[in-house]
C-alpha cells in the first residue's frame, strides 16, 4: 500500500510480495521501508542480521540514557529492523514527547506508527513533521502512504507530486504514486508510472515487483513473470505469478486485494509503504 531503498530481501510469501498492494508499496518507499526517514546525521539503517547483533547494546545505552536523541533514534531502528515495530514506535514515542519540535525524530515515529497498523495517529504525527518552509520529500512520501492506507487515494497522489517537485524522478516515490493510480484502479497510469521508476537505476528488486503487480492486475501474467525472472529467478517468479493469477481471477479480486492489505504486518502495511 511506497526509495534511499535499504536492500531487503525479496523472496517471501507469494501473496504477501505481490497481491498485499499497499504492503508491496510500503516495502518498498524510503518512506515506510524500514529506512530511516531522518533527514540530518543519525543512520541507523543497518540489515537485519546487524541489528540483532548490536540490539542488546543499543538498549543498554537507552536504558542508561533515554534522552539522547542518537541512541533511542538508533534503538527503535534495530527494533523495527527485527520486526519488533511495537516496541520501536513505544520508544519513538517518548523521544517525540521529549523532543517535540523535533522533525526527524516526528517523522521516525510517523513512520513507525504507520508500519503498526496506526494510521490515524501516524498521519497526525507526520503532519507535525512537515515543514512548508523546509519540506522532506521522505515525510512527504510517508504522508502518501498512509493517505493510501486510509483509502484517500486523490490526497495521497498530491503528496506523492509535492515529493516529485522536490525530487525528480525519485524512483521510491514513483514506486508508490504507481501503486496508489493502482488502488484507484487506474492501471494503465499505474503501469506507466511503475515502468519510469523501473527504467531508474536506482529502483531495486522491490520497484519491479509492484510493476508484476500491475501487469498481474492486468492479465498480462507472462510479462509479469518475466519482470520478476530478474530478480527472483524463473521458479519462484512462476510460483510468485501464479499466486497472482489465482486472486485475479477471482470475481472480487479487488476485494480478496484490499482485505489481505489490511492483514498486512507492515502498514496494515510499504507504499510503496
Amino acid at each position: 500500500m511506497p526509495a534511499t531503498v535499504e536492500t531487503r530481501p525479496v523472496r517471501s510469501n507469494p501473496l504477501r510480495r505481490l497481491v498485499v498492494v499497499a504492503a508491496v508499496a510500503l516495502m518498498a518507499s524510503g518512506c515506510l521501508s524500514r529506512q530511516p526517514l531522518t533527514t540530518g546525521s543519525i543512520d541507523a539503517s543497518a540489515p537485519a542480521d546487524t541489528a540483532r547483533r548490536d540490539i542488546g547494546r543499543l538498549a543498554a545505552r537507552y536504558e542508561k540514557d533515554p534522552a539522547e536523541i542518537g541512541t533511542a533514534m538508533a534503538y527503535a531502528q534495530a527494533l523495527r529492523a527485527t520486526d519488533q515495530g511495537a516496541q520501536a514506535a513505544a520508544v519513538l514515542q517518548q523521544t517525540a514527547l521529549r523532543n517535540p519540535k523535533n522533525p526527524a525524530v516526528l517523522a521516525a515515529y510517523g513512520k513507525s506508527l504507520a508500519e503498526i497498523g496506526r494510521f490515524t495517529e501516524a498521519a497526525e504525527v507526520l503532519r507535525n513533521a512537515h515543514s512548508p518552509a523546509n519540506p522532506d520529500w521522505r515525510v512527504l512520501s510517508a504522508q502518501g502512504a498512509v493517505a493510501d492506507q486510509i483509502g484517500d487515494h486523490v490526497q495521497a497522489q498530491r503528496y506523492y507530486e509535492a515529493a516529485l517537485k522536490i525530487v525528480p524522478g525519485e524512483p521510491v516515490v514513483l514506486s508508490n504514486l504507481g501503486l496508489s493510480y493502482a488502488l484507484a484502479k487506474r492501471l494503465p497510469e499505474a503501469e506507466s508510472t511503475l515502468r519510469q521508476a523501473s527504467a531508474d537505476p536506482r529502483a531495486d528488486g522491490r520497484v519491479r515487483q509492484n510493476l508484476a503487480l500491475v501487469l498481474g492486475l492486468q492479465g498480462r501474467f507472462t510479462e509479469a513473470e518475466q519482470v520478476l525472472t530478474r530478480d527472483l529467478g524463473p521458479a519462484e517468479a512462476a510460483q510468485n505469478v501464479a499466486a497472482l493469477r489465482a486472486v485475479v481471477s477471482q470475481p472480487n479480486a479487488w476485494k480478496a486485494i484490499r482485505s489481505a492489505e489490511k492483514k498486512s504486518p507492515h502498514g496494515a502495511a510499504a507504499s510503496a509503504m
